[in-house]
C-alpha cells in the first residue's frame, strides 16, 4: 500500500483520493455560492432594458409623417409637421386646457421644450403616445377639418378613441376634456440632423 505525507504524518492512498475529492467538491461549493452573490448587484437585462436610452434615426422621416420607437415599454411617437401644421398651432392657444404646459411642468416637458411647439426643433415634435387620462394610446388625425367625433375647424392632431381626449400636434389637450394634462415631451437630444437619442438629455 502505498503512502503519503499529509502535514507529517503518513496516509494511505484511499484516504488520499477521498481527501483530494472532498477538497474539490468543497471549493466547486464555494464558487457556486458566489455566484448568485455576485451576480445580485449586477442589474437585470430587464432592469437596464426599462431604464435605457434608445436612438432613432429621422433620416427617412418626411413632412406629415410620424415613426413610433419603444422607450421603457412606451410608444414614443416623433412627427415632422409641415410649416401648415406649425402655423395652426398659433391659433390654439384659446382652446386648449395648459397651453403653455404650466400645470405639472416637470412631469410635462423638459425645460427645453416648454415653448410654443414644445420642442427642441420646431418641426419635430417627440412626444409619449400615451394619454394622460387612463394610459390608452390616441390615435393620429392629422387631416384638418371635420371627422367624425371631431370639432368642424379641427386643425390636425390626435384623438383617444377610449373617452374622447384631443390633442393638437404639440400634444396639448384641448379643454373639457377627460385628460388632465398634456402628453408628456420624454427627455431627449440630437446626435446629429438624423439621430434622435430618447431617454437621455445629458449629452447636449
Amino acid at each position: 500500500m502505498s503512502e503519503t505525507l499529509v502535514g507529517g504524518h503518513p496516509v494511505d492512498a484511499s484516504k488520499r483520493t477521498w481527501l483530494i475529492a472532498s477538497s474539490c467538491v468543497g471549493a466547486v461549493g464555494g464558487i457556486g455560492a458566489a455566484v448568485p452573490f455576485v451576480s445580485s448587484f449586477q442589474p437585470s437585462e430587464k432592469a437596464k432594458a426599462a431604464g435605457a436610452a434608445v436612438e432613432a434615426d429621422i433620416a427617412a422621416l418626411k413632412p406629415g409623417e410620424k415613426m413610433t420607437v419603444e422607450w421603457r415599454g412606451k410608444p414614443v411617437w416623433i412627427v415632422r409637421r409641415t410649416p401648415e401644421q406649425l402655423a395652426a398651432l398659433a391659433k390654439l392657444d384659446a382652446q386648449l386646457a395648459d397651453p403653455h404646459s404650466e400645470r405639472k411642468p416637470d412631469d410635462q416637458a423638459p425645460a427645453y421644450a416648454r415653448n410654443a411647439t414644445r420642442s427642441i426643433k420646431p418641426e419635430y415634435l417627440v412626444v409619449v403616445g400615451i394619454c394622460t387620462h387612463l394610459g390608452c394610446s390616441p390615435s393620429e388625425k392629422f387631416q384638418p377639418g371635420p371627422q367624425p367625433s371631431l370639432p368642424d375647424d379641427w386643425q390636425g392632431g390626435f384623438f383617444c378613441p377610449c373617452h374622447g381626449s384631443t390633442f393638437d400636434l404639440a400634444g396639448r389637450v384641448f379643454k373639457n376634456k377627460p385628460a388632465p394634462d398634456n402628453l408628456q415631451i420624454p427627455a431627449h437630444v440630437y446626435l446629429s440632423e438624423t439621430k434622435l437619442l430618447i431617454g437621455d438629455d445629458k449629452k447636449a
